[in-house]
């Protein structure tokens, strides 16, 4: 080992509380940007690969019922490679030892299970066998509805299919392409243990939902260059007589439509927080190498004088900031691996593949260490140069000294009033206000990493809430096979245990403005619901107008409309017509992208007498069990929702998820103000190490000179919060945009606990830096500073 790398070990030892402060800081970039990107190809590849051996399908295009016979034209369409019929059908279930309502889906399977196992979106068998067609009462059912019931091959449940009971028989366990994210419509969250999805032989099911010859769902694998767009036209073409609702894209097939929205959050993710942290680290750095060069004039002059290069020169302090960067890069591939295990434990609870594991690929290391270590370089680059390339009759020379002046407190009349040590402390602040900007900014990032942490709960709890308590006020929606004369809801008016009841009709149509279009739902409503309201920008109910919708406000800039203007709606049930209807006000939802209007008005553009397909329920909750066996019993309906069970199951799935988020940005947080304020500290002590001692020779105390240094640190904390709140809700303000989708918007709310925690994690990080420095203190060489100095 030459006498070069000696110096840099010495030297990294001798700074090593620094050095660990910056690998942190780094850890925690490194550590983001790999769990991030390694989880993003982990799911990536493992729902591609999923896709790809269970067949799942292009297109999706449900219907009224139609006969097998159109499948035979659909499958000559240009573009379509294969076509499936299929029946699926709304249930409701009962489970021995469960009272609470589940409501749930039956798809058929081909009836052969060879032909099952080669379908399009095949099912992936984890127990048991696929059903036989000769029985009609063997099901298959989804692996979290299982496990949630405790259900296997052999066991029973009861199902109301099309208005009559049935006891189905448990033959398999298993996954399916399709239902990867298993969510009841209109949920928030999951709910394993009252939504059940199922699969049953079509010859049973197609009898038991009376389609025997007919299907009501199609799904179609496209030729590698098809057209979508021109083959789902196509489809609808064929389909309309047989009151089609819409053929669509994967695109926007519900459950890979929130795993494309996880993929944008981990992107989001790769680049938001490693830049924040990669960016307080090189000033870090910049400041550790740019001080231990000026410290280190003369030893840099005499290197030369015994004929070291520049080239010597600079590899020996460019070799300390490779040191650090790769242990910043070594902890944070630690770091990275455990985070990514963690999401990828949270993501299994949410998204069931048949095998999901954590993988950490080479590639994504070898792209964050490289990208890594060539920004460290760059950023110490002009320090490391500047060292190396000075002559050695000016390195022998010291620095020249720095201007000393009055401070600005001295000029406004201030400082007078403050004692020796406070003026200390402000005419040091002032006179390096580049470093204390930078010290400003790096504590003020701490505290914005952590408000985004818990800035996704506050933002969650409020939407639950809005959507809960001002959107949704009923007890009970319960929701019918087909639409429903108005008269159905005085027959539950007079259900044990109902106080309320509001009728409402959803019609599936396709919003046309211009060259635009989208697929949502048209509801209608009472002119004066009690039970469902539609809030305007101000969260504030709207009446519903005698004339014209109402629209989402994120849907009317998707398409470019305003309020005033007049749009086409299709309707996509029925007789399936085109209308002009004006936006007469724009609305403010959080979930989906909603379209609303009066009962009356929904009837008139439908050319159909008063209808409803769900209502909403006010109950006495002493009589809610025998009201919710009454409702089940009913032959008309198709699935019940308990409001009050939705909101648990959500605030109960946010806990989960929360939690951990919260730790990981608490965990950053803490890295990053460790890293700021010790290196801070100690760059402090360095540098007035030496007047800091001569005070104490001079009479003061121990603690008066604590006061000096600590009270630096104190002043960067203090000034750095309001500086942090404004950045923190700049970052998620950046988070809410970027992950608005159509399944929901992020609101910008953050409680007062989120700016206190914030703050808490900055002062703790600063006391334990005080803490460690305080030692040091103690240490300083009160005989070196009376020793003359050269």
């Amino acid at each position: 080992m030459g006498s070069l790398q000696r110096k840099l070990w010495r030297e990294l030892w001798h700074i090593r509380g620094q050095v660990i402060a910056i690998a942190l800081v780094l850890v925690g970039g490194v550590g983001v940007c790999i769990m991030s990107l390694s989880t993003y190809h982990s799911l990536l590849e493992t729902r591609d690969s999923y896709y790809r051996e269970n067949r799942f399908s292009d297109i999706f295009a449900p219907l009224k019922r139609a006969p097998q016979s159109l499948n035979h034209r659909i499958a000559e369409l240009p573009g379509v490679a294969d076509s499936q019929t299929r029946v699926v059908a709304p249930v409701t279930l009962e489970v021995q030892g469960f009272d609470e309502p589940i409501q749930g889906v039956i798809t058929s399977i081909p009836d052969q299970p060879e032909n099952a196992r080669h379908a399009m979106n095949s099912l992936y068998l984890k127990v048991g066998r696929f059903p036989d067609a000769r029985r009609d009462n063997e099901i298959i059912i989804s692996d979290t509805f299982s496990e949630e019931h405790r259900l296997q091959p052999g066991d029973q449940i009861t199902a109301v299919i099309n208005g009559r009971r049935r006891a189905l028989a448990i033959v398999g366990v298993a996954l399916s392409p399709e239902y990867i994210f298993q969510i009841a419509p209109g949920a928030m969250f999951p709910d394993y243990k009252r939504y059940a999805v199922m699969w049953m032989a079509y010859t049973p099911l197609a009898k038991a939902y009376d389609m025997d010859g007919a299907f009501n769902d199609l799904i179609v694998q496209l030729q590698p260059d098809a057209s979508e767009e021109q083959t789902i036209d196509l489809i609808d073409h064929l389909i309309k007589p047989y009151g089609g609702q819409g053929a669509f894209g994967r695109k926007d097939q519900f459950s890979n439509l929130f795993l494309q929205e996880e993929f944008k959050q981990l992107q989001t993710m790769a680049f938001l927080f490693p830049t924040l942290f990669l960016g307080v680290a090189l000033f870090l750095l910049n400041v550790v190498i740019t001080r231990l060069i000026s410290t280190q004039r003369e030893i840099v002059a005499m290197l030369k004088a015994f004929g070291y290069s520049n080239t010597a020169i600079f590899s020996h302090y460019a070799g300390m900031v490779l040191v650090i960067t790769a242990l910043g890069t070594a902890g944070g591939a630690v770091l990275g691996i455990w985070l990514g295990k963690g999401m990828t434990a949270i993501y299994v609870d949410y998204y069931r593949f048949p095998d999901f594991t954590y993988q950490l690929q080479p590639g994504v290391f070898m792209a964050v260490s490289l990208a890594t270590l060539l920004i460290t370089l760059l950023a110490t680059a002009r320090s490391v140069i500047k060292a190396s390339s000075l002559p050695p009759a000016e390195a022998m020379r010291p620095e020249a000294p720095p201007q000393f002046s009055h401070s600005l407190l001295h000029h406004v009349g201030i400082e007078k009033w403050l004692s020796p040590t406070s003026k200390i402390i402000m005419r040091q602040l002032q006179r390096k206000p580049g470093k204390t900007l930078l010290s400003i900014i790096g504590l003020s990032l701490a505290c914005a990493i952590m408000m985004v942490g818990n800035f996704q709960r506050d933002a969650i709890n409020y939407m639950i809430h809005v959507e809960f308590k001002q959107v949704q006020k009923q007890d009970i929606e319960v929701v019918f096979n087909n639409p429903m004369a108005q008269r159905t809801l005085n027959n539950l008016k007079h259900l044990p245990g109902v106080w309320y009841v509001e009728g409402k009709r959803t019609v599936p149509v396709r919003l046309r403005y211009g060259h635009r279009t989208y697929r949502t739902s048209l509801q209608g409503m009472p002119e004066n619901s009690q039970l469902n309201a539609v809030l305007d920008a101000n969260l504030q109910q709207v009446a519903m107008p005698y004339d014209g919708i109402l629209v989402n406000q994120q849907l009317a800039k998707k398409l470019g409309f305003k309020q005033g203007d007049w749009v086409t709606v299709e309707s996509l049930e029925g007789h399936q017509e085109s209308f002009q209807v004006q936006v007469t006000q724009l609305t403010k939802q959080f979930m989906g992208l909603g379209v609303y209007c009066s009962q009356a008005t929904l009837n008139k553009l439908m050319r159909e007498g008063p209808a409803i397909n769900s209502a909403l329920l006010s109950i006495d909750q002493k009589q809610a069990q025998r009201l919710y066996k009454t409702l089940r019993d009913m032959p008309q309906v198709a699935g019940i929702t308990l409001r009050q069970t939705v909101i648990d199951n959500s605030y109960e799935s946010l806990d989960r998820v929360i939690l951990w988020f919260t730790l990981i940005n608490a965990l950053l947080g803490a890295m990053i103000a460790f890293g700021v304020v010790y290196n801070t500290i100690r760059i402090a002590l360095a540098e007035q190490g030496r007047e800091l001692a001569s005070l104490r020779v001079l009479g003061y105390s121990h603690g008066e000179v604590a006061y000096i240094l600590l009270g630096e640190l104190a002043i960067l904390t203090l000034l750095s919060f309001p500086l942090g709140f404004w950045l923190g809700n700049g970052l998620c303000t950046f988070m809410a945009v970027n992950l608005t989708s159509d399944l929901y918007r992020i609101p910008l709310v953050l409680t007062p606990y989120t700016y206190a925690f914030a703050a808490l994690v900055v002062i703790l990080s600063a006391l334990v830096s005080a803490a460690l420095v305080w030692r040091r203190l103690h240490e300083l060489d009160l005989v070196e500073v009376l020793k003359t100095r050269e």
